[in-house]
């Protein structure tokens, strides 16, 4: 007898005894395969399928062309969108498998699991199943306490599950498949189930009687429609249960008082990462993209496979040749005739590129895992699949502004003063606004301007519920970032919540919630006295002037307040840095850096050129050189010139200097305060070099505790770029510093060691090493001539060559484009004749 007169035989034989029941694992190319298999055989009058009844409407959808796997059936509550629950399918689903037979085929397709609108009434709005509820949603299901797919295998004397599936059903041929019966697996398939349910009842799943009694109750609507020639695809596990005489009856009273709530369901894109999480049926999958091939190749699977690798691998600029993928392909089928396995599997294939590909090396073989095995797939959905009005207005912009969503992570650079990346820009920061994480900044490479910004974007389908979520807000990005922002004004309890949203605001390009948040922000900044908060909210606010510059936005009501703050903070900062234990002085010391910056840009009505500082990125050493691009710098200056800046109030940076005079100058401040506030000093040419020798002697004199004095020169020359530089061109103070650690008395020394390993660990190693160079030369005498430097350790030269200083003056007063120098070498007349 013929596999096809077997199947037709089985298949009379199976529609007699009543509807079609094809147990599948979900997730599984081999089942898909088999599946099809056996609707081609059977040719049932309708399908039915294991997913939820309102997805009903929305099958036609799935022959769309624009409708590429992954996906899933996204549903959640009406009235909190936070419930919210997903059936993914991928290419190698035995569902999808299935929809999309019955539709090419025409054959009536339906739905037949547990309502969405019951399984989400028994989740709790942060993902906890109500108690004792009957049912879980399926996006939450916890595995049963019964592996049927482990006990099989345990049973057959495999101690991988996983491994006994794949030699079981994935890796049988589809040329084998088309010559056997198509319905002995799924015959043996459900008599191993049913032997296993009567060994261990649910498996520790009791709420899968309610989802299998209305299964079978919609199993008898569909039979009274359609008669027997019925085809139920549906997990293995449940195909006992729906196989059960039952009455209607006892049914219904499972069902009965199960709560509801109103629930929409519409396509979403899927990604083969979010596949091999433990969700939408239950059965997460460690390696999708492993299964996608199995499913996609007509034949010699681990050819193709081992091309794949060495594909990917090339691009990686990695010597991978043909001789590579041959060696590969025959170790990799040496592996699986050595373990008994008929074909190959995920192991033996990856043992075989890590050691003919990878050269033994895991690096490698992660990009693999990470590219091949589980795969960056991001499916898409027809424009006509239902969705809530924000996300129609999300894709209408990212196809405006062409910023097409995917599933790898990329980098995405942008030029503020083009329009397209402008908008763009707005685009991200409202998403984040709206707790929808998209995009995330990133630190720009190769420019620190404002007119540049780095981002990181990747698309994950969770994002599709944040974005139903925050439909609450508006129909729009905008006009739901905007409402969303004056309530977390509105709300705000902290000065640093409302500044942080006001520099949010402006990054947004939220003009409408600008008068909301300002009005919010002076009311708070009234209030607080605290000089803690105070300085915390100033580096937002003075960073949000400068936005506002770069995007022509009005930030005049913005300034008034920075200069109120920035005149609280200098009158309330000397009393608040006395009375402080080491924690506290460290975290006064850099919401002083914090502010010093701020303040600079305040009194300078916008920040320097070329730079963007950030509370943790801030350089306080205005000294630095700036190295921007020409055309930028002049950008920036006409956007500046075009646009009112704020005007600060006069005299504030004085009024700062005053305030690090004094604290510089008070034994009662803690002693990395009275360090730093020299130090800025000295920086903004406020302090000369004489007067920070005579501060740095009078906090290293032996009066002073050895900690206090450590803790002094970590302020000094710690916490900021060229504090190493400082001590390596002053030798003065360096000398100081040698001075005050060689006194230290032996019982304290290891008190301090830490302080001064922190600070000096934080230098280059060059200036570590520069330094070692001159304590170990020694001081040089007062009055000494060239001579007397004249050593024989490297990096020092007898003196300096003014020759040599000349010739590098010229090159930066080109570099720095200052006034032309004077002394030109003079053509001669006959050059020019």
């Amino acid at each position: 007898m013929t596999g096809t007169q077997a199947t037709a035989g089985a298949v009379a034989t199976a529609f007699a005894a009543g509807p079609l029941l094809l147990g599948v694992r979900h997730h599984g190319p081999g089942s898909a395969r088999a599946v099809r298999a056996a609707l081609d055989a059977a040719r049932p009058a309708a399908v039915l399928i294991e997913g939820p009844p309102e997805g009903d409407a929305l099958l036609p959808l799935a022959a769309d062309p624009q409708m590429r796997p992954p996906v899933a059936l996204l549903a959640h509550a009406v009235d909190d969108p936070g419930r919210a629950a997903s059936w993914p399918l991928a290419e190698f689903s035995p569902e999808w498998v299935a929809i999309r037979w019955a539709l090419a085929h025409d054959v009536p397709v339906r739905f037949i699991d547990l309502p969405a609108t019951h399984s989400l009434a028994l989740k709790e709005p942060h993902g906890e199943e109500t108690a004792p509820a009957p049912e879980a949603p399926v996006d939450e299901e916890v595995a049963p306490a019964v592996d049927p797919i482990r006990a099989l295998a345990e049973t057959a004397g495999y101690d991988d599950p996983e491994r006994w599936w794949e030699d079981v059903v994935e890796h049988r041929s589809p040329a084998a498949d088309a010559t056997a019966d198509a319905l002995a697996p799924f015959a043996a398939l459900a008599e191993a189930m049913t032997a296993l349910r009567e060994a261990y009842g649910d498996g520790g799943h009791p709420r899968d009687a309610v989802r299998e009694a209305y299964m079978r109750i919609q199993l008898r609507t569909a039979r009274k429609e359609f008669g027997d020639g019925l085809a139920v695809v549906c997990g293995a596990w449940h195909v006992p249960a729906l196989a059960a005489r039952t009455t209607l009856a006892a049914d219904r009273a499972l069902l009965k008082g199960l709560p509801k709530v109103k629930a929409e369901m519409t396509w979403v894109p899927w990604t083969h990462r979010r596949l091999a999480r433990h969700s939408g049926y239950g059965a997460g999958i460690d390696s999708p993209g492993w299964y996608g091939h199995l499913f996609g190749a007509a034949d010699r699977p681990i050819e193709r496979w081992m091309t794949k690798v060495a594909g990917l691998l090339r691009e990686e600029d990695r010597p991978v040749s043909t001789a590579h993928v041959i060696e590969a392909v025959r170790l990799a089928e040496t592996l699986a005739a050595m373990r008994g396995r008929p074909l190959a599997g995920l192991s033996e294939t990856t043992d075989a590129v890590r050691a003919v590909m990878c050269e033994g090396s895991d690096v490698p073989l992660a990009l693999i895992q990470d590219r091949l095995v589980v795969g960056e797939t991001l499916g898409e959905v027809p424009d006509s699949a239902p969705a809530v009005p924000l996300q129609r207005d999300l894709t209408r912009t990212q196809r405006t502004l062409r910023l097409k969503p995917e599933a790898l992570e990329k980098e995405l650079g942008l030029d503020l003063r083009k329009e397209t990346d402008a908008a763009r820009s707005r685009l991200l920061h409202r998403l984040r606004l709206l707790g929808i994480g998209w995009g995330e900044p990133a630190a720009g490479r190769g420019s620190t301007g404002t007119f540049r910004e780095s981002w990181r974007l990747r698309w994950e389908p969770e994002l599709h519920v944040r974005v139903a979520e925050a439909g609450v807000w508006g129909t729009t990005v905008e006009t739901a970032a905007t409402a969303k922002a004056e309530s977390q004004a509105l709300g705000a309890t902290a000065l640093s919540e409302v500044t942080a949203l006001a520099e949010h605001c402006l990054l947004a390009g939220l003009t409408e919630a600008l008068p909301v948040v300002m009005k919010a922000l002076a009311d708070r900044a009234a209030l607080d006295a605290d000089v803690g908060h105070l300085a915390d909210a100033l580096p937002a606010l003075a960073r949000s002037l400068r936005y506002g510059d770069v995007r022509s936005t009005d930030t005049a009501a913005l300034a008034e307040v920075a200069a109120g703050l920035a005149e609280r903070i200098c009158v309330g900062l000397p009393p608040a840095c006395t009375g402080l234990d080491t924690d506290g002085a460290e975290a006064l010391r850099r919401q002083v850096d914090g502010v010093h910056t701020a303040i600079g840009l305040l009194a300078a009505g916008t920040g320097p050129a070329g730079t963007d500082a950030t509370p943790a990125e801030a350089e306080t050493d205005t000294t630095r050189a700036e190295a921007e691009a020409e055309a930028e710098a002049e950008a920036e200056a006409e956007a500046e010139a075009a646009t009112p800046a704020a005007t600060p109030a006069q005299g504030l940076r004085d009024r700062w200097a005053t305030v690090l005079r004094k604290l510089a100058g008070r034994d009662t401040v803690a002693g990395i305060i009275r360090g730093r506030a020299t130090r800025l000093l000295l920086d903004d040419g406020r302090l000369t070099e004489d007067e920070a020798a005579r501060l740095m002697g009078l906090a290293l004199s032996p009066g002073t505790p050895p900690t206090d004095a450590a803790a002094w020169i970590e302020g000094f020359v710690g916490g900021a770029s060229g504090g190493g530089m400082l001590l390596v061109h002053d030798e003065r103070l360096l000398a100081l510093v040698d001075g005050w650690l060689s006194g230290v008395p032996a019982d304290t020394f290891t008190d301090v060691l830490p302080l001064l390993r922190r600070t000096f660990s934080a230098f280059e190693s060059g200036v570590r090493r520069t330094l070692g160079e001159l304590v170990r030369r020694g001081p040089v005498p007062e009055g000494a001539g060239p001579a007397a430097t004249d050593h024989a350790y490297p990096g020092f030269g007898p003196g300096l060559d003014t020759d040599r200083a000349d010739a590098v003056e010229q090159v930066l007063h080109l570099l720095l484009d200052r006034t032309p120098i004077t002394a030109v070498t003079p053509v001669p007349e006959e050059a020019t004749a």
